[in-house]
């Protein structure tokens, strides 16, 4: 049974003039005017940039302040594109004739992965959303700002990094960079929970920097479309507090763990083999106790042939989200220096057992890398070849 407001919407889709995203964001560029019409409680989300904000409840009142001439073009955006088919009759019955909803709204926008203007949020409304969080102890109102003023990396957005981020980016983590340079094929689909079947053929960084974003529009992602190598390691980790690492190749293992031994910088491990999983926290600078780097656990790479990946050996499909999360998790905990980070520790996961076991692990020595004092004599990074990332 239809309601009379069911009624009246369809007339209003009748009357008023739709335009999509797309169009409206070319309209911009060509210097229309963007007004998003949501309430401020919405605006923790971000606005379309360049658009002026003003309230629905406030657009009759006040539009004459931004537009006087009746046949300027209007665009109004609300959330989802309802409420401005609304906005946009009163303002045609006020005699302005050119006013134009935009279709699917803020919503949308962010979905096209349109320009956003994160700094007219309101900063109250924007800890809202972590209310949870910042409910506990351990976290409270500080803790939440020094997650938004953290800066994590992920190397690799295969099946680690895709939880990884997705959980990060929830929490809050003000900046992620994800460095990858590889595509989406049909068979990562298994396990690679931010991509779905219309992106493979499409870089992975492209996908997962836009699904991010429409997890929380106001955070930062920057995506790195190149293959990690001694050339570019040490200028993109320099940028960042942890780097988080969800590869699948010794190799570059290596280079991480050598990069972050050299700039001081902890260094979150997750790997996966068929059915177990490991995750570690790499931190010889750490303030206390026992603090290995990779290299005191695993001195050198094992043969090829002894370390397939794993797109030669499988990947139980859950696995390298459980270890994603671990990861995520540690990540946290060390940016709010709460509990025991897993330093000094190696956590086994056996998926098939579904046992948990924690081994201690202890710094060498001997260790070339975490025991050199003088950066100037650090190893050369040794040459890498080409990423899995799971």
């Amino acid at each position: 049974m239809k309601l009379p407001k069911d009624d009246y919407l369809n007339s209003l889709i009748k009357e008023v003039t739709e335009r999509t995203v797309t169009q409206t964001h070319t309209a911009q560029l060509e210097g229309n005017l963007l007004i998003d019409i949501r309430d401020s409680e919405e605006l923790g989300e971000g606005s379309p940039k360049d658009a002026i904000t003003l309230s629905k409840g406030n657009l009759e009142t006040n539009i004459f302040k931004h537009v006087q001439n009746l046949a300027s073009p209007i665009y109004l955006i609300c959330q989802s594109g309802r409420r401005s088919l609304f906005a946009a009759k009163s303002l045609k019955d006020m005699g302005y004739t050119q006013v134009f909803s935009v279709a699917g709204g803020y919503n949308e926008w962010k979905n096209r992965g349109l320009p956003i203007d994160a700094s007219k949020s309101n900063g109250k409304n924007r800890m809202h959303r972590y209310k949870r969080h910042i409910m506990l102890d351990e976290v409270g109102e500080t803790g939440q700002q020094k997650l938004l003023d953290s800066k994590v990396l992920i190397v690799g957005a295969g099946g680690i990094g895709c939880p990884t981020s997705l959980y990060l980016a929830a929490a809050g983590i003000g900046t992620i960079g994800i460095i990858d340079n590889d595509v989406i094929d049909i068979t990562n689909l298994q396990r690679q929970i931010l991509y779905s079947e219309m992106d493979v053929g499409r870089y992975k960084v492209d996908i997962a920097k836009r699904k991010l974003l429409n997890l929380d529009s106001s955070i930062n992602v920057i995506s790195y479309k190149e293959r990690l190598d001694i050339h570019n390691v040490e200028k993109i980790f320099s940028q960042y507090d942890i780097i988080l690492d969800g590869t699948d190749n010794f190799n570059t293992r290596y280079l991480i763990n050598d990069a972050c031994v050299k700039l001081g910088i902890p260094n979150i491990h997750g790997s996966v083999f068929q059915f177990d999983g490991q995750v570690s926290v790499f931190y010889p600078q750490y303030k206390e106790g026992n603090s290995p780097c990779y290299r005191c656990v695993f001195p050198s790479p094992p043969p090829v042939e002894m370390a397939p990946s794993c797109a030669e050996a499988g990947v139980f499909g859950v696995l390298p989200g459980l270890i994603g999360l671990f990861c995520a998790k540690e990540a946290l905990k060390l940016i709010l220096d709460i509990g025991q980070p897993l330093i000094g520790k190696l956590l086994v996961l056996d998926t098939l057992s579904s046992s948990f076991d924690t081994f201690e692990i202890d710094q060498n020595p001997e260790c070339t890398y975490c025991n050199c004092n003088d950066k100037e004599e650090y190893p050369q990074y040794q040459e890498i070849v080409e990423a899995c990332s799971l």
